[in-house]
């Protein structure tokens, strides 16, 4: 995919959203509860992403990007039994 189709279609989505946004105040009462669950689907999404994404960065880097020399893995052996 090109970048100007992917342009496109991003515009058109933001097209598509502004318009719903624009006949929200107006739609039924069902409308609006089911636009709020995708909107907070998918704002559940990108706030976990980003978490999920800044924990593993967190856990591997130090706050200056290089890797942290106390961290060290630790090997797992099965138990005896």
């Amino acid at each position: 995919m090109s970048s100007e189709s992917f342009l496109k279609e991003v515009q058109a989505i933001g097209e598509k959203f502004l318009l719903k946004l624009q006949k929200l105040p107006k739609a039924e009462p069902v409308e609006i509860v089911s636009f709020s669950v995708v909107l907070l689907f998918i704002v559940t999404v990108l706030v976990l992403t980003i978490i999920a994404c800044s924990c593993c960065c967190c856990s591997c880097c130090g706050c200056d990007g290089r890797p942290d020399p106390r961290r060290k893995k630790s090997q797992v052996s099965p138990a005896a039994h």
